[in-house]
């Protein structure tokens, strides 16, 4: 899933977090077996959106056409990403968005940016510039300037209401971008996915809601007696930005000197990061994205404080399971808090999921691919 190297650069989406010195956590001890692993990707219908609100209406966006993607430089992933148009002449809020992901065995996840009329234009050339439909975006848009990450699905997810009051601003002219994660390490085919948004007018006078990303390094050694060339870490590095482009393999860098202050990485098992909360707000929902060693996420504010609190808190990472979901009290956050995201992960699934028995060993940094890993905190929130 994406947008990290806006976080860490200029900020394509309306940050909540800003950027300081964070640590690698302490080498965790043998992990506990744990549940079964994951699936991978899950292939249920969805259920059917819930009754609209007063004011709310419908607005069905996506694919005219199938797509069938083709993962480049030898990898087994894609990100594809497609300008969609709602049609918008007045202003409105997004305030719900269902995914309908319709070859769910090859979508990983998908996330959509809203860009203003200047920025459709630049998309709509990108678009013509390149074969097929959509462009590749691995990473982000695609397109510079700010956008703003307004809606995303991930296995799991049906539709997602914003809290009674809230939505996301969607001026008049403006369009998305949908990116799609598309996996092909075991079977391949067409898509011809899109959403349903749920739409309400400007005069409800709702509060505008921002997305909020904090993200922590991978640093993952080989599994126990895995061997290979890639299980040295500069060799992965190096293989990250093969399948993905320098700006991957820059990545991984850049994280290291975000949360590690640039020091000798320290491998191992669980990960963290501090990040200052750069604006006052208010956060009312939360997710965890990790990839498929993902055992544990954890998102705290102020941690180790009188004033800590949880954000989000999943012992059990299933990631057939990413809902975005609604806190059960909202959490006020102010401009000088400290918001820390920590991860787990599991290399020994390695040896157990049919989609990486057949790859070889490797020691794991963050990359795009779904057989990569990432550690990623997503919020809801209101700024105040």
């Amino acid at each position: 899933m994406r947008s990290t190297r806006p976080a860490l650069a200029v900020a394509a989406v309306a940050l909540l977090l800003g950027v300081a010195a964070c640590a690698a956590g302490p080498a965790a001890s043998p992990q506990d077996p744990g549940p079964e692993p994951h699936s991978g990707h899950s292939t249920g219908s969805a259920p059917p959106p819930t009754p609209l609100r007063h004011g709310e209406r419908f607005v069905d966006v996506g694919l005219a056409q199938p797509y069938e993607p083709a993962a480049p430089s030898g990898g087994t992933d894609e990100y594809r990403c497609f300008l969609v148009d709602p049609q918008l002449t007045e202003e409105a809020y997004l305030t719900g968005s269902q995914f309908l992901p319709q070859n769910a065995a090859i979508v990983h996840h998908a996330i959509f940016y809203r860009v203003d009329p200047s920025q459709a234009e630049q998309a709509a050339q990108v678009d013509a510039s390149s074969p097929g439909e959509g462009w590749t975006c691995f990473g982000d848009s695609g397109v510079e300037g700010q956008t703003a990450w307004v809606a995303h699905w991930a296995p799991g997810a049906g539709e997602t209401l914003m809290p009674d009051g809230f939505g996301f601003v969607m001026p008049p002219g403006s369009k998305l971008i949908m990116q799609v994660h598309y996996n092909l390490l075991n079977t391949a085919g067409s898509d011809q996915s899109g959403m349903k948004m749920r739409l309400a007018p400007a005069g409800a006078g709702l509060k505008p809601l921002e997305t909020a990303l904090a993200q922590a390094p991978i640093e993952l050694p080989c599994e126990p007696g895995g061997t290979g060339p890639l299980c040295d870490r500069e060799a992965a590095v190096a293989d990250v930005g093969q399948r993905f482009g320098p700006e991957s393999a820059e990545l991984v860098s850049q994280l290291n000197q975000f949360c590690n202050a640039g020091k000798k990485p320290k491998a191992g098992p669980t990960q963290h990061c501090d990040q200052p909360v750069g604006q006052a707000g208010t956060i009312y929902m939360a997710a965890g994205h990790m990839h498929l060693l993902g055992r544990s996420i954890k998102v705290e504010l102020n941690p180790g404080t009188p004033e800590a609190r949880t954000v989000l808190d999943v012992p059990a990472y299933d990631f057939d399971n990413q809902a975005l979901v609604p806190l059960k009290e909202p959490i006020p956050v102010a401009a000088d808090d400290v918001v820390r995201v920590t991860c787990t992960h599991d290399a020994g699934l390695r040896r157990k999921l049919p989609q990486l028995q057949r790859l070889p060993s490797r020691y794991v940094v963050w990359g795009e691919g779904t057989s990569d890993e990432m550690c990623l905190g997503i919020m809801v929130m209101a700024p105040r």
